[in-house]
């Protein structure tokens, strides 16, 4: 059996239907799936854990403390949600680039 995690990610183009990836080595398998907003968060991550048994979900640093808690709750206490985190000059650096682009 396979460790399955998941990346979540936001941008504000996104379509789940369409951007997303899976990388399946036998032994370990990672979903990548960028959203659009919170509530396409939510759906993503509870379908991920029901239909695909989804082991841990980690999420980009654009998930705000409630936005991860709300994930948290609807994927239930059996499944790790993690957050990552940069330090405060490699935040800055990509706040920068992300105000620049999706501008």
């Amino acid at each position: 059996m396979a460790f399955k995690a998941a990346f979540i990610a936001h941008a504000p183009d996104a379509d789940p239907e369409q951007h997303g990836a899976v990388i399946d080595t036998g032994k370990y398998k990672l979903f990548v799936v960028v959203v659009k907003d919170q509530e396409q968060a939510l759906e993503t991550a509870g379908a991920l854990v029901e239909r695909e048994g989804v082991h841990s979900i980690l999420l980009c640093p654009g998930f705000t403390h409630k936005d991860i808690a709300e994930i948290a709750e609807t994927v239930g206490p059996d499944v790790s949600v993690c957050v990552a985190r940069g330090d405060s000059p490699s935040n800055k650096a990509v706040a920068e680039i992300m105000r620049r682009e999706w501008a």
